[in-house]
């Protein structure tokens, strides 16, 4: 499975943006087409971002699409569906009628254009009062149609900056405002047997101890990446998201002495001090797992 770390938006009508985007270690980039680009110039940044995704990159490549609500929706879909992109992110999701709508249109100019139907992920994000009250049914629509085994929809993203707009609320650094609709799309995505949800950008630059604060809060509360929106953020973000060296110690010593003591028919041991059973023993285990996936993403 590959990475899902690190999320980097570049204004799609930038085009040295672009480009240095793809150049860098994010898991993916998200060329954007919705709020990096005005109004005015948003029907001529579809030509050159459906351009760069034939172009070299390190890491995947998403569009960000403007909302289906807006004029702009299906002329950005049927110019950037082509053999290069991996995925479309769309924004304000609220309903899974607006799921239903996209995946019909992208399934039909996949089959146009060649591609295998299904073959191009869908990322929503969810940043309104109405999308987090609807945010299970929203998943129920990652169902409509499992192509070939895969889901068209594989994980949310979270857009805390609207969201917080729409409620009139003023989050503090901590952020503790914004927990219990981080907790309903963890919780919403597990159920769903979706994939965990990446987290939103973090917007204050200058306050790097804050965004450490964060970037473990998030972690450990089942995000599995982080949207950016600054090259800067690629490495705290990559570190953040992946099992520490002291975690992996911790795991393999854990998952050595569960199956020791399995073999002679106990499943309940002391490790470091820590009580571990089956369900200990699978955490660790996916500790182990996650870290050989980071380590091959280096390679």
């Amino acid at each position: 499975m590959p990475l899902n770390r690190s999320f980097l938006f570049a204004p799609g009508n930038q085009a040295r943006r672009v480009e240095k985007a793809l150049s860098l270690d994010a898991d993916a980039v998200i060329l954007d087409l919705e709020d990096s680009v005005a109004a005015a110039d948003k029907e001529a940044a579809r030509k050159p971002v459906a351009e760069a995704l034939a172009r070299p990159r390190r890491g995947r490549a998403f569009v960000r699409v403007n909302a289906p609500s807006t004029p702009f929706c299906y002329g950005d879909l049927v110019a950037v569906i082509h053999a290069g992109l991996d995925g479309v992110v769309i924004p304000k999701i609220e309903s899974a009628a607006d799921l239903h709508a996209v995946d019909w249109l992208m399934a039909n100019l996949e089959r146009e254009r060649g591609l295998v139907p299904g073959a191009v992920e869908l990322m929503p994000i969810i940043e309104t009062a109405v999308g987090v009250q609807r945010v299970d049914r929203i998943l129920q629509a990652r169902g409509l149609r499992p192509y070939e085994a895969r889901w068209r929809v594989r994980r949310l993203a979270f857009g805390a900056a609207d969201y917080a707009n729409d409620l009139v609320i003023a989050p503090d650094l901590e952020e503790n405002e914004l927990a219990d609709a981080r907790a309903r799309l963890v919780l919403a995505s597990r159920a769903a047997g979706a994939e965990g949800p990446l987290d939103s950008p973090w917007f204050h630059l200058r306050d790097p101890e804050a965004f450490a604060r964060a970037l473990e809060r998030s972690r450990r509360s089942g995000f599995q990446g982080r949207l950016c929106i600054h090259p800067d953020q690629i490495e705290p973000v990559n570190r953040a998201y992946s099992p520490s060296e002291a975690e992996i110690a911790s795991a393999e010593r854990i998952v050595a002495a569960f199956r020791q003591a399995e073999a002679t028919g106990s499943a309940a041991i002391q490790v470091d001090g820590q009580m571990v059973d089956y369900p200990v023993a699978r955490r660790a285990q996916a500790v182990l797992d996650a870290a050989r996936e980071a380590r091959a993403g280096r390679g």
